[in-house]
């Protein structure tokens, strides 16, 4: 699925603003592709993998994204984005690349 105004081939390439709760664990508060800013409103779940801390938020646009953190080496990744409209009209889910 495309997010209008965002370019397919960089769509997996991300900055993200955390916050580092008392723990120290970074939960992501903001996120940019290319130049848009989506501002997460919720965290819906999180997880770990063997290299890889996976959170999925719902951002500002109403979309849900599974956001990837690389920990060994501080890098985001896109794996997962469902729409607003999409997940409101009871389409299957989208497959994750992961």
């Amino acid at each position: 699925m495309l997010i209008e105004g965002i370019d397919p081939p960089r769509l997996c390439r991300l900055k993200v603003e955390c916050y580092a709760g008392y723990r120290g664990e970074q939960t992501p508060r903001r996120f940019y592709l290319q130049k848009r800013c989506f501002q997460v409103q919720e965290l819906l779940d999180c997880w770990l993998g063997p290299e890889h801390r996976y959170f999925k938020v719902m951002a500002d646009d109403g979309g849900v994204y599974i956001l990837r953190h690389d920990t060994g080496h501080d890098l985001w990744e896109l794996t997962m984005f469902a729409a607003r409209g999409y997940l409101e009209g009871g389409g299957s889910t989208p497959r994750e690349d992961s």
